[in-house]
């Protein structure tokens, strides 16, 4: 979620190694079949928006994101610790992992959390799902590669439409909070803003990607320390079920699920890997009917899937 989610998850971080051969020895040391990790890693980024809800029920918006980064950060130094690799290094490196911090984690996690107190985990996850019509439309502009086609333009338009389907437009979005999906949205578009940045500073810096984002969840674990002992008061107590959620989304949802998807990466490639995308809001929206209780229209399911065939036609490239 990273990332997303990420869309195009792991891109955020992945694309910005230099080096295969830290990935290659995750895909040499695979015991288990890459389609079992590819199905754990949608079902944990897709609880993620379900663990976030839960999340805010105990915890101002800021202590959740704080916590997400806090863990996940523990996480990766803990498989930098067992491989013994070290943290980037020069300020250089440093400088530009205080903006990703920023842009991929500080900023969308925090909006995220926001969102979810006024609309369903469901619809984040769902919003979270646009992210690469927003990269789609960025990269005409910002990245030279990426040409436009009759194809990725008519993917975004789709994509659009998905949105207005699942705000359910003709009905002058009625029942949707639009002050909540306006920072779940906004959340969305700081990930393909991220990447941007990302491949133009960090593409040649020596490392691997879980050392790079260590770093970045590192740097981000500072930012929101600032922004949450400036305009957060401490939390008075430590409820269980909201603590545990935070825990398992920076842990598992945040670090260990970069880790798992920086196998997939290496094993099966990119294109096959970035494919746990389109499943992320499935499960989310199920993970929040089921066990949230939150209410399902058809709109919300129909629009999800307009979003996501948009969003698949926006990733294809010219032969």
């Amino acid at each position: 979620m990273s990332a997303p989610a990420t869309p195009r998850p792991a891109s955020s971080q992945a694309a910005a190694h230099p080096s295969p051969s830290p990935l290659a020895r995750t895909a040499r040391s695979a015991l288990v079949d890459w389609r079992l990790r590819f199905a754990l890693l949608s079902v944990v980024w897709g609880f993620s928006f379900l663990l976030i809800k839960v999340g805010t029920q105990g915890y101002a918006p800021f202590h959740v994101a704080l916590g997400r980064v806090f863990f996940g950060a523990l996480a990766l130094l803990a498989v930098l610790l067992l491989r013994r690799e070290p943290l980037p290094r020069g300020r250089r490196t440093w400088a530009h992992l205080t903006v990703a911090a920023l842009l991929l984690n500080t900023l969308p996690f925090s909006l995220f959390s926001y969102a979810e107190l006024t609309i369903p985990s469901g619809l984040a996850g769902i919003c979270n799902a646009t992210s690469p019509l927003w990269g789609m439309a960025l990269s005409l502009v910002a990245l030279s590669e990426d040409r436009p086609t009759r194809r990725r333009v008519a993917g975004l338009g789709l994509g659009f439409l998905g949105v207005l389907t699942v705000l359910g437009a003709w009905q002058g979005f009625s029942g949707v909070d639009a002050k909540g999906t306006a920072f779940a949205l906004l959340a969305s578009l700081c990930y393909p803003i991220g990447w941007i940045y990302v491949r133009r500073t960090l593409a040649s810096v020596p490392g691997s990607p879980v050392a790079l984002t260590a770093g970045q969840l590192m740097v981000s674990t500072l930012q929101l320390l600032l922004v949450s002992s400036l305009f957060t008061a401490a939390p008075t107590g430590l409820p269980l079920g909201p603590t545990l959620a935070v825990i398992a989304l920076g842990a598992l949802g945040t670090g260990m699920a970069l880790q798992m998807q920086y196998g997939l990466v290496a094993e099966v490639g990119p294109t096959t890997a970035q494919m746990v995308t389109y499943f992320i809001p499935v499960i989310a929206t199920t993970a929040g009917v089921l066990l949230l209780g939150e209410q399902l229209h058809w709109n919300t399911p129909v629009g999800a899937a307009i979003v996501l065939a948009g969003a698949a036609l926006t990733q294809t490239r010219r032969r």
